[in-house]
């Protein structure tokens, strides 16, 4: 186990080294830079700006440098834990993204709740009542899960609260609480609010998880040692709980490492139409102002999610499965 773990924890570096070079290539392929867009729109509304002024803060930003150069520089200040300085908020972009990373974070992990308390259940009942009401209701809700995008489901919602009670769901606080200090009122009013973007966020995580399970226990269902077991005399929900279950699960854990980043930047749309205080439109602005920054840390951020996840799946799935370390071995 512990060759296993050396083994992943040596490749995930060499993975977010990777990472790192390719998002900031590609967050600086667009042309010009931040201070060119800054410019332009200066000077669409028809204020000049001083070519020495200019000049002076393309040095203070560092775009003045070579690409290569700039990598380097901000690689060696991340591992520092200096995320850089964000050109549209003029603070550090650590400051940026950890204002807002909690409420991110809190709400990431809830819909991942959510989508797997919801998900696991419907799909094993699915399974094993196939071709039931119950089955073809949970196959139409994970198709319409799947084809219909979450920030339309956002206005969906919104258009229905709207007209049925005359309110809009948006935010996480009420205005009485918006700016309050944390106390126990604020945060059930929280609460209160945090299940219609959980419902909107999680719904195609939900049907995909659905539709998952269902077909991985089908398969499991129909092999010869569930039928030898069953006709033994062996109670089938006993069987199947423990064995095809178990297996079942597997391709799940094996990717619920990849659920949190892409629920954190899934939800970057929903969020601006829904106006919730987390880190989706903060990457947004930045990606669209080119503040490289800003973008690279948030890009950063979500690919250590990602590789801690995959880990933390594969260290999941090692001990659920040992069969899967005598592999790697091999």
């Amino acid at each position: 186990m512990r060759e296993y773990l050396i083994r992943r924890l040596l490749f995930l570096i060499v993975v977010l080294l990777g990472i790192s070079i390719i998002s900031f290539v590609v967050i600086n392929l667009p042309p010009g830079d931040f201070l060119t867009t800054y410019i332009t729109n200066l000077e669409a509304r028809g204020i000049q700006v001083d070519a020495e002024i200019a000049r002076a803060l393309r040095t203070r930003y560092g775009l003045d440098q070579p690409l290569v150069r700039r990598y380097f520089t901000w690689m060696g200040n991340l591992l520092r834990g200096d995320f850089g300085e964000s050109f549209v908020y003029n603070r550090p972009a650590r400051d940026v993204l950890f204002a807002r990373i909690p409420m991110t974070a809190l709400l990431a992990l809830i819909t991942l709740i959510f989508e797997l308390a919801v998900a696991i259940p419907i799909g094993v009942y699915s399974a094993v009542k196939q071709y039931s009401i119950g089955d073809y209701i949970a196959t139409v809700f994970g198709f319409i899960g799947l084809a219909i995008p979450n920030f339309l489901l956002a206005l969906v919602l919104m258009f229905f609260f709207f007209h049925t009670f005359g309110v809009l769901p948006g935010g996480l606080f009420s205005p009485e609480y918006r700016d309050a200090a944390w106390s126990f009122a604020r945060v059930m009013n929280m609460f209160r609010h945090l299940w219609v973007p959980v419902i909107v966020i999680g719904t195609a995580g939900t049907a995909g998880t659905i539709r998952v399970m269902r077909a991985m226990l089908l398969d499991e269902l129909g092999k010869d040692y569930v039928k030898t077991a069953i006709s033994k005399g062996v109670p089938k929900w006993k069987v199947i709980f423990r064995h095809p279950f178990r297996v079942s699960l597997n391709p799940i854990i094996s990717t619920i490492g990849w659920l949190l980043p892409a629920i954190i930047s899934g939800e970057a749309i929903v969020s601006v139409v829904l106006n919730l205080p987390t880190t989706g439109p903060v990457m947004l602005e930045a990606l669209r102002s080119q503040d490289m920054y800003l973008a690279g840390s948030f890009v950063m951020m979500l690919s250590v999610l990602t590789v801690i996840g995959t880990l933390v799946s594969d260290i999941l799935l090692a001990v659920i499965d040992p069969r899967i370390r005598y592999e790697s071995k091999a």
